[in-house]
């Protein structure tokens, strides 16, 4: 079952977190596991499930990366081992990236790269606001090109995420 249903809200990538949390208690004491303890197996078996589905409906709405990848996954826009096509100066930016890291002779050719690397981020992440602040708003048509875009994104910070994983490997030796 969607989340968004399960908690009778919007898909949005900016939920609302009093209502995500009244909502998650509301339903962890509805389906709680020890109120029906005299019901049959089967009963007790579907309790538990909704009671499952609960706590990881609330887990994944209530965390930024869990709910982007969610969303992207229910609109079948993200996928296990799925090759996205990044756009080229971004690829040749990180390529560049990764070839200065692998030359990296001083702490000050270190900083400079994670200083890089952090404004890359930066400017992902700002991006990925100004494309999820209305997604609410939008219909149809709209809606599926901003997922898109998102979705690009999402991608752009996974392979952002190898690099800084080589930063932190790197960081040891200064």
């Amino acid at each position: 079952m969607n989340y968004f249903e399960f908690y009778g809200i919007p898909e949005s990538f900016k939920p609302d977190t009093a209502q995500l949390k009244k909502q998650f208690y509301t339903l962890s004491k509805q389906y709680h596991p020890d109120f029906f303890a005299n019901e049959d197996d089967a009963k007790q078996q579907e309790i538990l499930e909704l009671s499952t589905l609960n706590n990881k409906a609330y887990q994944t709405l209530g965390d930024p990366n869990k709910l982007l990848e969610y969303i992207l996954k229910e609109h079948g826009l993200v996928n296990e081992g799925a090759k996205p096509q990044l756009p080229g100066d971004f690829l040749m930016e990180m390529m560049d990236i990764n070839e200065r890291l692998m030359e990296i002779e001083t702490a000050a050719q270190f900083g400079d790269i994670s200083a890089e690397v952090a404004a890359i981020e930066g400017d992902i992440t700002e991006e990925l606001n100004s494309l999820t602040n209305d997604y609410e708003t939008l219909n149809g048509t709209a809606k599926e090109d901003r997922l898109n875009d998102i979705a690009n994104i999402y991608y752009r910070q996974k392979y952002l995420l190898r690099i800084k994983e080589s930063l932190d490997t790197f960081a040891a030796r200064f």
